[in-house]
């Protein structure tokens, strides 16, 4: 079987390597679909939705550790009930693997909150 984006690990990228070609870009998007290409596919962005602040701000503290595990950090910004997150490697100038992996990693941490999460309860903000 094939390993999945969410069980490698990233590799510490020094930069002076071209970022993924189109072809290698449009294989890795099929494995994190959810993720939108942006800027001409030099970055990958999602947002997750949650019921309320303090759902997102948990979410943020996943993602941060997630980041620091795998020494390859995303830009985050969240607010009431959502978390954006955008991947690309600034070394070289777009994408590489490694922003697939920190993708696939991020949707099992979002599926996982989604299992433990308590019925919703009224809520405004």
């Amino acid at each position: 079987m094939a390993q999945t984006l969410a069980d490698k690990s990233c590799t510490p990228c020094r930069g002076g390597i071209p970022p993924l070609a189109p072809d290698e870009t449009r294989q890795f998007h099929a494995q994190a679909p959810d993720w939108d290409l942006r800027d001409d596919a030099h970055r990958i962005e999602r947002r997750f939705r949650f019921r309320n602040f303090r759902e997102a701000l948990d979410f943020v503290d996943v993602v941060g550790a997630l980041a620091e595990a795998e020494g390859h950090h995303p830009d985050v910004n969240f607010g009431w009930g959502y978390v954006n997150v955008s991947l690309q490697t600034k070394k070289i100038g777009g994408l590489h693997e490694n922003d697939f992996i920190m993708a696939g990693k991020i949707d099992r941490a979002f599926e996982r909150a989604n299992q433990n999460q308590a019925p919703a309860s009224q809520s405004a903000h």
